[in-house]
């Protein structure tokens, strides 16, 4: 990504924003697999699901989306932002390559995906330092309980409550069942700590949403097949608690998501809301914060934190 120049370029400051990246088309899907497995072979019926899936959901937005927050990033900030795919195109090398052409002499390092662990954050890092990179780098590993960030995740809550209240049988959000939802990882390392802090996001963002009551509970989405057990519980098995409860509907926000791809347009949109219709039950979703006003205040007040 080729940021604006901003009259800050001369100061050599600047901000990268990492991401997991996404395949342009449901052909590039195959390639994509083996960048996220390091080259290791999936099984021919596993990339034609994935692929199943991309066709369902037209193509996954993850790229334009990041590129889009980088930009809005920059005009919020007046710095240029660089923006590397860990898996996809605009790469973490290209950016890299980039940033070091510009004169950048120090840059403030952003993974967008707020709670840290071992499977995300920490294989963003490894692929940061990676590469010979000529200049300071400041990377930020966690940033889950950003009071911005936290304002965002209400923002959007509360609005999708209010707009699914009418359809869920007369329920006020104080008593519509909220599903709050991270990315499963593999149980060992450091999965504790990003349990804790996905949920402390959670209850960050029902108090600031003001939710006083109803019921309110946590739930991993999209685990693996591979390397042992992941965090649960998962959303089918909540949704069967909730079922069991008496709710005939649900409503899920994720939150260790910061915009839509395939987990939150085809995990959540598609997948869950067909289980949820198999136990005539109702499914629900906050919008993703995608260009939230109150996202890049988050970025951008931890970028001004570090480089101040």
């Amino acid at each position: 990504m080729q940021p604006t120049p901003t009259s800050h370029m001369a100061n050599g400051d600047a901000i990268l924003l990492l991401a997991h990246g996404s395949p342009d088309s449901e052909a590039d899907v195959p390639e994509f697999l083996l960048r996220v497995t390091g080259g290791r072979p999936l099984p021919a019926e596993a990339v034609k699901e994935v692929q199943r899936r991309y066709s369902l959901i037209g193509r996954s937005p993850l790229t334009a989306l990041t590129l889009q927050q980088a930009n809005l990033l920059s005009t919020k900030t007046n710095l240029p932002v660089y923006a590397g795919m860990r898996n996809w195109n605009p790469s973490i090398p290209a950016a890299l390559t980039q940033m070091t052409r510009d004169g950048i002499r120090r840059a403030v390092v952003i993974c967008l995906a707020p709670q840290s662990s071992q499977t995300s954050v920490g294989l963003y890092r490894s692929a940061l330092m990676a590469n010979p990179v000529p200049f300071a780098l400041d990377f930020v590993e966690s940033w889950h309980d950003h009071p911005l960030l936290i304002q965002a995740f209400a923002e959007n809550l509360r609005e999708g409550l209010r707009m699914a209240a009418p359809e869920m049988a007369g329920k006020t959000s104080s008593n519509v069942p909220v599903i709050f939802t991270a990315h499963s990882v593999p149980q060992r390392g450091d999965s504790n700590v990003y349990n804790r802090q996905a949920r402390e996001t959670a209850s960050l963002v029902v108090a600031a949403a003001g939710l006083e009551s109803g019921a309110r509970t946590f739930a991993f989405q999209s685990q693996g097949v591979a390397g042992g057990p992941w965090l649960g519980p998962t959303v089918e098995d909540t949704i069967l608690e909730l079922k069991r409860k008496g709710h005939t509907a649900v409503f899920i926000q994720p939150i260790g998501f910061l915009c839509d791809h395939v987990e939150v347009l085809y995990d959540i949109d598609i997948g869950f809301r067909q289980f949820a219709e198999t136990q005539d039950m109702r499914l629900y979703r906050a919008a993703s914060l995608n260009d939230s006003p109150f996202l890049i205040a988050a970025l951008a007040e931890i970028a001004r934190s570090r480089l101040g």
